[in-house]
């Protein structure tokens, strides 16, 4: 039978509290930083101008390769392309940043579809401009009814973020994987860091759900 210890835990568990809030800082930033650039993606794509083909390009290549790859990319390929300095953390938020914004390209792209093209009609029939019919009446439509699907990559992206500790950002599970080393308790330390990722994640779903009661309890949520 194994011996369970998780004194050595414990004892360290500074380290992991650093590293999920480390976690938390860098979903958070993505996420912000995310939602103006899916935004704006999605404009771009629905427009009937040159830059249409160009943001569903972009869409396409952060949506099809590996979050993996596209950090490696950022972390190592962009300083040899450009000539920069490249820290962990910004690499990290630049690589979740733009693939956060790819994926809420399409979820912004679904809601501003679905508001019905009467709402348009009428809304030139008063004389309001396409601008203005677009941010008066049609996004915010659009963003109550596609909630649940950004509470969904949202969530998504905190797991996601694991992948930073591949080069050396120090969030929770690299500083998982550097208490393991340092305590020989591997098994209680990433059975710590499951329930830590479990609680939070579970939260957050908890909130989102009850968020998502009341919109559709008001009528403001796209039918799935």
């Amino acid at each position: 039978m194994y011996a369970w210890d998780f004194s050595p835990v414990w004892a360290n568990s500074g380290l992991l509290l650093t590293g999920f809030i480390n976690t938390l800082k860098l979903a958070l930033v993505a996420l912000v930083g995310g939602l103006p650039v899916g935004l704006a993606l999605a404009l771009a794509r629905l427009s009937n101008s040159a830059i249409s083909p160009v943001a569903g390009g972009i869409i396409k290549v952060f949506r099809t390769t590996p979050p993996l790859v596209q950090l490696f990319w950022f972390y190592f390929g962009l300083p040899l392309v450009l000539n920069v300095e490249m820290s962990p953390y910004m690499a990290s938020v630049l690589t979740f940043m733009i693939q956060s914004g790819a994926f809420f390209a399409e979820i912004f792209r679904a809601g501003i579809v679905s508001v019905e093209k009467g709402q348009w009609e009428a809304a030139c029939a008063i004389g309001m401009t396409g601008n203005q019919t677009m941010r008066r009446i049609i996004l915010p439509q659009a963003v109550k009814r596609v909630f649940p699907a950004m509470m969904e990559r949202s969530i998504e992206l905190i797991k996601t973020t694991t992948l930073v500790a591949t080069v050396s950002y120090a969030d929770l599970l690299f500083q998982t994987n550097e208490l393991a080393q340092k305590t020989f308790r591997p098994l209680e330390v990433y059975t710590v860091t499951a329930l830590i990722y479990f609680v939070a994640i579970s939260v957050l779903s908890a909130l989102g759900a009850i968020l998502e009661r009341r919109m559709a309890a008001s009528g403001e949520l796209m039918v799935r």
